[in-house]
């Protein structure tokens, strides 16, 4: 049996659209094309696309996709495989759930008693269950960043990456405490916070205020940065975007 785009993209939720994109690149094409141009795809494809949606839970970027389904020979053994890594990431969003309740717990004790939070003095418990940000994800929005920071993580090793995440995380941390504190996103310690981030960003490249101003933006309309942030504490991701178009309107315009 035989079934067309169309139906294809109502059974599993994938548009058309990302269909035909996906057969362009060479991951998923149709079992055949009719004679009205029209793809169609059997149980082959169809198990085919449900590999290629369980590693994009997972993070996996569309051209390592194509690498893994490349190499497989056993379709059994990649689904094992691939229930083994749905196990692990569940594994991980469950410690990161109780990260994240730990650090609301304790940002609102903090709030109360004007005393800091304990998970910023251990910050090893906010990295419980948090992994490296997907850039190929976060950035979509912004492709020449993205190339930059593709070329950036090509050179470093894993745990150079890793250092990376965990000096970016320790600067939400710190406007983490500035939010905790009732400070204003124009409060001169938030906007040398700001001023820190937009340095390390003109290592890589100039940035302007417009561009950095959308990157503001995306911390609250991207999902993953909005996910990160909010990670950290709760409202995290709106301050930054807040203290972002201060900086920009005061000292980049």
């Amino acid at each position: 049996m035989a079934w067309p785009t169309a139906e294809v993209a109502r059974m599993s939720g994938v548009t058309a659209r990302t269909l035909r994109h996906y057969d362009e690149i060479g991951v998923l094409p149709p079992a055949w094309i009719g004679a009205n141009g029209h793809r169609y795809y059997e149980d082959r494809q169809l198990l085919r696309l449900q590999q290629i949606l369980v590693l994009r839970e997972l993070g996996v970027g569309l051209p390592e996709i194509g690498r893994i389904l490349a190499e497989q020979v056993d379709e059994l053994e990649a689904l094992r495989g691939h229930r083994g890594r749905l196990l692990a990431e569940r594994d991980r969003l469950d410690a990161l759930v109780r990260t994240v309740s730990r650090t609301i717990a304790e940002l609102e004790q903090s709030r109360k008693d004007g005393n800091p939070m304990t998970s910023i003095n251990r910050p090893e418990n906010l990295f419980e269950g948090v992994r490296p940000a997907v850039y190929e994800e976060s950035m979509r929005d912004f492709p020449e960043l993205a190339e930059d920071n593709r070329r950036r993580l090509s050179a470093m090793s894993e745990a150079e990456v890793d250092a990376a995440h965990r000096r970016r995380t320790a600067q939400m941390i710190r406007l983490a405490e500035l939010m905790a504190a009732d400070l204003p996103a124009d409060a001169d310690q938030v906007q040398a916070e700001v001023d820190d981030q937009y340095r390390a960003l003109t290592e890589q490249r100039a940035v302007s205020a417009e561009e950095f101003q959308a990157l503001g933006r995306s911390c609250v309309d991207n999902e993953p940065w909005h996910a990160a942030y909010e990670a950290i504490a709760p409202g995290l991701a709106a301050y930054q975007r807040d203290a972002i178009e201060v900086y920009a309107m005061t000292r980049l315009s």
